[in-house]
């Protein structure tokens, strides 16, 4: 678990160095709410909310980094703990 308020600098710090096919997901102390962010190829990335909205994007690492600030002011506004699990892509081809 990681504090929300380091969690962009965490959470983009291990995107960086992630290998291609596998992701990040993010999700609330009660495990209702997730983001969940999967490295696709060097610079791209599929972003996948379900919470309050059920929505996916394909971002570049710059467009990350904005719309992960979004998303976590979103999906998790009175959270203060975020848990944070390793994904691989195999768990989310329904998404492609």
């Amino acid at each position: 678990m990681i504090d929300k308020a380091s969690a962009l600098d965490t959470v983009l710090h291990r995107m960086k160095k992630i290998p291609p096919g596998s992701g990040l997901d993010l999700q609330t102390y009660k495990r209702d709410r997730s983001v969940v962010i999967l490295r696709k190829d060097a610079d791209n990335f599929f972003v996948v909310a379900d919470g309050f909205s059920k929505e996916s994007f394909s971002e570049d690492f710059k467009g990350l980094k904005k719309l992960l600030k979004k998303m976590l002011k979103r999906e998790f506004p009175r959270s203060n703990k975020i848990r944070v699990y390793h994904v691989i892509m195999d768990d989310f081809k329904q998404y492609f």
